[in-house]
């Protein structure tokens, strides 16, 4: 899902320095594996709004949240069903 929203107070935001992120290659495209669930788990529980690197476009960054926790943290402005750019992932024939 793809959410535009208003964060209330920017101190709410965790930035996640890459340099912190156990293993570099987390960051890069793959199926995520139980370490990276953990990690992302952990900062969750820290912080309301995480600020991440995207390991799908690599001068991204994504903000992940948990809705039901941070109700009265943000303004939701709308959401979108995620729809992958076809061009990212062309046939293999």
């Amino acid at each position: 899902m793809m959410t535009a929203a208003v964060i209330a107070n920017r101190g709410d935001v965790h930035v996640v320095d890459p340099a912190s992120v156990p293993n570099p290659n987390w960051l890069r495209l793959g199926i995520p594996g139980a370490g990276q669930q953990a990690f992302g788990d952990a900062l969750l529980r820290r912080h309301r709004f995480v600020a991440i690197p995207s390991a799908v476009s690599l001068h991204s960054w994504n903000l992940i949240f948990l809705a039901g926790d941070a109700t009265d943290a943000y303004a939701l402005k709308f959401q979108e069903a995620f729809a992958l750019d076809t061009r990212l992932h062309p046939p293999t024939a």
